[in-house]
């Protein structure tokens, strides 16, 4: 265990060892009148709190221990302490029909001691939670427990593959044993910093590419409980990071990066084990195209083949490729498959133009006017084909933002996959880029509309000049509109939408999302999933890391 400070010379965090009870002093500087009243009595010149006994209550960041005064982003600096948890101080109001709690995923602790990393998706895994109960909102962060992350903190050295960094060897022997390790799948990270799901038996667990980084943990303490293991014959090292998450049924892809290809599976809410559903071969390349994340319809799994496609000999070297463990390969073309969730049956494989994304949004099915089901529909957040956002991801970039506009343009890509036989496919936008800025990722949707037709997504688009998507948009499929929140020199994370229950409308909800100030602040923000109005937010008690993915909890 380690808590995580600043060092009073630069401002640069550094670790040490604590007890696994960390607790967090209160300096004097919050007058009591910012308190809730229930707590004004229990104000004092300084209270010390131990994180397994009792809440926090927030306070202005100036009240908390070592407050980052250089007014930098804090989107892109390693996370202050290992875990926090309090009550926070809410302008507006949360509506009182929002019961549940908002787990977000991502990597938040981006060194060891003086040893930085390089890009966005290497930091360890930092789990947020905000617990929404009769309008009071309780926020709290811990790191996540993975083998990586132990080991790294114990040995002070990176000791796992992470997704651009690898250990130095001593030698020439330990680089052979290494590489032997590396083919066995052990030197791969469990670092499950990707996204976090929860099961439709109620366990909640975190995610990367990596199949051995899947891990459980606790959503009420954010406790890591262990590794989730896959109790079945598959085997394989990675999968998507984004798997299919209903009620019924947990659905995922495999690359074979051996047999170029792609295994379907599914498993049951209560079980661990993965059965096949199906198989599509490539059809381009000399391995599969990179698959963070795909779609379904009520009847199909969609299986999207890329031209950015993985490469081992990448993934051997020690020192990062300019496409990291990827390879580009437009020779070999771009292919949309679909397979039948109940045959597992092929049922079509177009060719399209060439694209990348990392999120597909939704799919559904088309259907004629006797209600035959005639092509698919997929939607994602589509990169023009650019494989330069992978290295615009690097920390380096991110921290160096000089005005100038260098975020690569993006836009909804809509496909259309033809089930007649026709072997090509379209891929065109679905409305005007310049309705959300030419920037369009991290989306989510009304999980009530997953895999049928629906109107409304909600993504980060971009207000330019940036270098990363700064607006958290509304998209109107049907009006092809955007509505777009913005804020000057804040980042905002990844939209959630949460639904109000018994809502009849598609946008009645609410949604929620972690902002990043550009004075080094932050604090959750609360949206009118209709209006798209500013309806509440409540300040962190100092700035969070960039998060990825997250879950919505309902309160049972």
């Amino acid at each position: 265990m380690a808590s995580l400070a600043l060092s009073p010379a630069n401002k640069a965090p550094v670790s040490s060892p604590v007890r696994r009870e960390t607790s967090i002093t209160h300096r004097q500087g919050f007058a009591k009148a910012s308190l809730p009243w229930w707590r004004k009595q229990r104000s004092s010149e300084s209270q010390r709190v131990n994180f397994a006994t009792e809440t926090l209550v927030s306070a202005p960041p100036a009240a908390i221990e070592d407050v980052d005064h250089s007014g930098k982003l804090a989107a892109w600096t390693s996370i202050r302490h290992e875990r926090w948890e309090g009550e926070l101080v809410v302008e507006g109001d949360i509506p009182l029909w929002l019961k549940g709690t908002y787990l977000r995923n991502g990597p938040g602790l981006w060194h060891i001691d003086d040893y930085n990393f390089r890009h966005l998706f290497d930091g360890y895994a930092t789990l947020v939670r905000l617990s929404f109960n009769n309008g009071h909102l309780i926020f709290g962060h811990r790191q996540v427990e993975s083998t990586a992350y132990k080991a790294a903190m114990k040995n002070r050295r990176l000791c796992y593959r992470e997704f651009s960094e690898a250990p130095k060897p001593d030698s020439f022997l330990s680089y052979v044993g290494e590489l032997a390790s590396l083919f066995s799948g052990t030197s791969l990270t469990d670092n499950a910093n990707t996204g976090v799901v929860k099961l439709g038996d109620g366990r909640v667990v975190c995610l990367t590419e990596t199949i051995k980084g899947s891990i459980q943990i606790n959503p009420d303490t954010l406790d890591t409980i262990g590794k989730f293991e896959y109790n079945d014959n598959l085997g394989g090292l990675i999968h998507s990071a984004h798997p299919i998450v209903t009620e019924t049924e947990f659905v995922t892809l495999l690359p074979d990066l051996v047999r170029p290809g792609y295994t379907v599976v599914r498993m049951e809410p209560g079980s661990n084990e993965r059965k096949f559903i199906g198989r599509v071969n490539c059809r381009g390349g000399p391995a599969p195209g990179w698959v963070h994340s795909f779609p379904v319809t009520e009847h199909y799994v969609i299986v999207p083949e890329m031209p950015l496609r993985y490469c081992a000999q990448n993934l051997l070297k020690a020192e990062p490729t300019p496409l990291y463990k990827f390879e580009w390969h437009p020779e070999g073309g771009s292919y949309v498959h679909v397979v039948c969730k109940a045959s597992g049956k092929l049922v079509a494989s177009v060719e399209v133009p060439l694209f990348l994304t990392f999120h597909f949004i939704n799919a559904y099915e088309e259907v004629d006017e006797d209600g035959r089901v005639v092509a698919v529909i997929a939607d994602c957040c589509e990169h023009n084909a650019d494989h330069s956002i992978l290295d615009k991801l690097r920390l380096h970039n991110l921290r160096s933002n000089t005005g100038i506009d260098t975020l690569p343009d993006a836009r909804v890509g809509r496909f259309r996959i033809p089930l007649d036989g026709t072997p090509v496919g379209e891929l065109k936008a679905a409305l005007d880029p310049e309705e959300h800025g030419r920037g369009m990722d991290m989306c989510s949707i009304n999980p009530a509309y997953l895999g049928k037709k629906y109107r409304y997504a909600y993504a980060s688009g971009a207000r330019r000049p940036c270098n990363f998507p700064n607006t958290i948009t509304k998209i109107d499929l049907v009006k092809k509109k955007a509505k777009n929140w913005h804020e000057e020199g804040a980042v905002p994370s990844e939209p959630l939408f949460v639904a109000r229950p018994g809502a009849v409308e598609e946008d009645d909800g609410v949604v929620i999302s972690m902002i990043s100030c550009k004075n080094g602040e932050g604090y959750a923000l609360i949206l009118d999933g209709s209006s798209f109005e500013e309806i509440a937010r409540a300040k962190f008690p100092y700035g969070l890391p960039y998060g990825l993915h997250g879950c919505w909890v309902p309160k049972e």
